[in-house]
């Protein structure tokens, strides 16, 4: 999952915002630094997000003069699930009883800086319906 962001000067700083996500804002010295920093605020928009039972948006189609940003793997996959949760109004509840899971369980399931097991990832789309699928690119 590849999120467009937008650089611009900023006095002595270059401020990198995210035009899929409005909130997302970070600085850096120089380019690969407010690239670097602007990860981290990704993150975190789509782990507030989620904590809010609001959709993550999914990236739009890279335009040119962006500079596309990698979501890691475990953000990216959590956005997905959550996003197909809402999509059939499951409750984290509701897959705690479907995977015979605590709540605390579900809850570090869909944090998206919790690092959770493949497999555990792979019964919660099961659970929805869904596979979840790889590939390297």
């Amino acid at each position: 999952m590849y999120y467009d962001v937008v650089l611009e000067n900023d006095g002595d700083t270059l401020l990198a915002t995210c035009p899929d996500l409005p909130e997302v804002a970070s600085v850096g010295d120089d380019e690969g630094e407010a690239l670097l920093n602007v990860v981290e605020a990704i993150e975190l928009a789509i782990q507030v997000r989620i904590a809010e039972r609001e959709p993550v948006p999914e990236p739009s189609r890279h335009r040119k003069g962006r500079h596309p940003v990698r979501v890691p793997a475990q953000a990216a996959v959590k956005a997905l699930l959550h996003n197909e949760m809402l999509k059939q109004n499951m409750r984290k509840s509701d897959l705690a009883r479907a995977m015979s899971i605590h709540m605390p369980q579900v809850d570090r399931i869909l944090n998206p800086k919790h690092s959770t097991k493949l497999e555990t990832l792979e019964l919660a789309f099961e659970k929805l319906g869904k596979h979840l699928e790889v590939r390297a690119g």
